[in-house]
């Protein structure tokens, strides 16, 4: 069901910048647009390992470095039957944990000191599996793709706006809905495009969580793990790089009321509630602590 959301969420994204693209600058500017988001997203997709573990400064470990970690994230693939990815630690005791890279062979696992301090071996490896969900769910490669919509569609609206400043429209503007009507365009389309895209990211959450589940079997200690991470006092700093703020397994950035529709991750009580509800509906007896 994630799935079918997430195929639909997709093409309302494809078909609006369809729309705003013609709107504003007929099949020309559409392309134009699309090229250059999808070139700057592609790079990003292309590098995303060594750009965000050079970030946050992450150390690649071996088994000696960190048994217990490097154990569970090797345990954990060989269950989902995917090649082991790298493993690195982020000095941080914000508690949380990602995943990057561009695909299966080229991935990568990451996990801060503080999620290793305060998560049980069965509570990390419930995590680890959401992580290795995403990698093989193929979630940077959605993640880009919805990006590149997105990306190009806040482009033509820049592109509007900036004409309507200078008195750029002309007589095929007004075939299309007028400078009104595309400067409006130009104003909610963008909002639309983020409010889709982090739709598609939160599918992507859920999903990941109720593979993480059918991957380890740990759909409680998935669950109780969200709960400690959610209600750590401390939290992994992404003040200066807040783009980053969707990989990670709980959103470090606050957000309530209205704000949680921009928000990439579902709020932690609703993952919860499923994975207790998954968990009752496993075929296999659930994990008790």
């Amino acid at each position: 069901m994630n799935s079918v959301k997430t195929v639909a969420l997709m093409v309302v994204l494809m078909l609006l910048f369809m729309w705003i693209g013609y709107l504003f600058g007929g099949s020309g500017g559409m392309v134009i647009a699309f090229v250059i988001a999808s070139v700057m997203n592609l790079i990003t997709y292309w590098y995303s390992d060594k750009i965000v573990l050079k970030m946050y400064k992450a150390r690649e470990i071996q088994e000696a470095d960190h048994p217990k970690l490097y154990r569970v994230v090797k345990r954990v693939a060989t269950q989902a039957m995917m090649p082991m990815p790298k493993v690195y630690i982020v000095p941080s005791r914000g508690p949380n944990a990602f995943a990057t890279g561009r695909d299966a062979n080229h991935a990568a696992v990451a996990a801060t000191e503080g999620i290793l301090e305060i998560l049980t071996e069965d509570e990390l490896e419930g995590v680890i599996g959401h992580e290795i969900a995403h990698i093989r769910n193929k979630d940077m490669l959605i993640g880009t793709v919805a990006a590149t919509f997105a990306g190009a569609i806040g482009l033509i609206a820049e592109f509007a706006r900036f004409s309507a400043i200078f008195g750029g429209y002309g007589r095929d503007s007004e075939n299309r809905g007028g400078g009104i009507g595309i400067l409006v365009a130009a104003i909610v389309a963008p909002i639309v495009a983020i409010l889709v895209q982090t739709a598609i990211s939160r599918q992507r959450e859920f999903k990941a969580d109720a593979e993480s589940g059918e991957i380890t079997g740990k759909y409680l200690p998935l669950a109780s793990a969200l709960d400690k991470l959610h209600r750590s006092p401390v939290k992994l700093n992404v003040d200066n790089r807040p783009a980053t703020a969707n990989l990670m397994i709980v959103n470090p950035l606050s957000g309530r009321g209205f704000t949680n529709l921009f928000s990439t991750h579902p709020p932690v009580e609703q993952r919860i509630a499923r994975l207790k509800e998954l968990s009752q509906q496993a075929v296999y007896k659930p994990y008790v602590s």
